[in-house]
């Protein structure tokens, strides 16, 4: 039975060029009803449904209490049942509806916290490698003479020539000061 290279799982190449052990699961509908729950539950959250909600009600009371008896679908006798099985039912869907979208907020907060968490080591190696790198260069010019150092050292060697100079002379050395 011969395997095509589609089937192959390949153990010596990345993670990324390997070929999928399992058929990809299809997130594009679960993602267009989560954000359709976002935005559900955002909506619900605003002042305008609210007072679309409110209007809506008032409308309906208004029409089952006013028109007349023939016209009437809600009886205002038996507590506007209609009504109150609407509003029910739109409160047993916005629940849950809410509660995804909160769900997804905290899926959403987990990862970015998680990228955060590793920004943060990152930056914290990089700081402990420069503050490395920062004290390897002040121990290694430490070791390297500066200027004033050759210069008293020259000064040092002149003073010890011109001293073996005069002993010998008996004369001061015309020598240039460094």
């Amino acid at each position: 039975m011969a395997r095509t290279p589609k089937n192959d799982v390949r153990l010596d190449a990345p993670k990324g060029m390997r070929a999928p052990v399992l058929a990809p699961r299809r997130r594009q509908s679960s993602d267009r009803f989560g954000r359709f729950t976002e935005w559900i539950a955002r909506a619900m959250g605003t002042p305008w449904f609210l007072m679309g909600l409110t209007l809506f009600c008032v409308a309906w009371i208004i029409y089952n209490t006013l028109a007349p008896e023939d016209a009437r679908f809600d009886s205002a006798a038996l507590g506007f049942t209609a009504l109150t099985l609407i509003l029910s039912l739109q409160a047993s869907y916005a629940a849950p509806l809410i509660l995804l979208a909160q769900n997804r907020q905290d899926d959403r907060d987990r990862v970015q916290i998680e990228q955060d968490r590793q920004r943060a080591e990152r930056n914290l190696a990089d700081t402990e490698y420069l503050a490395r790198e920062v004290v390897a260069l002040r121990l290694a010019l430490k070791d390297v003479a500066s200027r004033d150092f050759i210069r008293q050292e020259l000064r040092s060697l002149l003073d010890e020539l011109d001293s073996k100079d005069s002993s010998t002379e008996g004369g001061g050395g015309d020598r240039p000061r460094v």
